[in-house]
């Protein structure tokens, strides 16, 4: 099986503060993997380590076969991991044009994605006229652009009503199921279990279990009751 990330015992201090503790796991092509924990865990620290945005301590990680730099592999990478930030009074589609001209996308590539978080029939509204979940689907799109090889996303459904959550994670799923490895983090048990095959547990930064969703009940239980998980 391809690996798309491997992480090596990272570490990440802020002063005395351990954000990220000794860390190791491996993500593998064709699947959607989710790092629990509770706000605090190291979640997104993680992934911003990974993106190139927040500089490591210690450790090590590597994109795909190890040889690719973090410049060119991020180039295979779709992300988003604030909120979506677009520009309010043009259009999605205005918007995803400039995202292609940054990007060296074709544009043609606009309405597939737009198509595909289902939105093709509102290209031409403005985005802030969006929905909060709208905007959230069209910040999908936006990373899809590049057709990554992995789709990385920090918490996709904080904030949304219960028909926003219940299209975002639908999404997550299509998408997963076209090819696309996805690695998402969430402070949410029920998401976790209903969109990934693979979960990483996270508490104060150390890893507490990581394996299939599937066979991992009693760790996810435990996490969500807040009880000692044991690896």
């Amino acid at each position: 099986m391809d690996t798309i990330l491997t992480i090596n015992n990272l570490t990440k201090k802020f002063g005395y503060l351990t954000a990220v503790k000794d860390l190791s796991f491996t993500i593998n092509k064709g699947n959607v993997y989710g790092i629990l924990g509770p706000n605090g865990s190291g979640k997104s620290t993680t992934l911003g380590i990974v993106l190139n945005v927040v500089n490591k301590t210690s450790g090590d990680f590597s994109w795909f076969d190890g040889n690719t730099t973090t410049h060119d592999a991020l180039k295979k990478v779709g992300a988003i991991i604030e909120r979506p930030n677009f520009y309010p009074y043009m259009s999605a589609y205005q918007n995803l044009k400039l995202v292609c001209k940054i990007k060296g996308v074709d544009f043609s590539k606009v309405d597939e994605k737009l198509e595909l978080v289902g939105l093709l029939d509102r290209k031409d509204s403005k985005f802030q006229t969006y929905s909060l979940g709208m905007k959230q689907r069209l910040a999908i799109a936006s990373a899809l652009l590049n057709d990554p090889e992995i789709l990385i996303l920090d918490e996709p459904t904080n904030g949304l009503d219960p028909q926003g959550i219940h299209q975002i994670r639908t999404l997550i799923k299509q998408i997963a199921s076209n090819g696309t490895t996805i690695l998402l983090a969430s402070h949410l048990l029920d998401e976790v279990e209903k969109v990934c095959s693979h979960v990483v547990v996270l508490r104060k930064g150390e890893k507490l279990y990581s394996g299939r969703v599937a066979v991992s009940d009693t760790h996810l239980r435990a996490h969500e009751t807040g009880r000692n998980l044991v690896c």
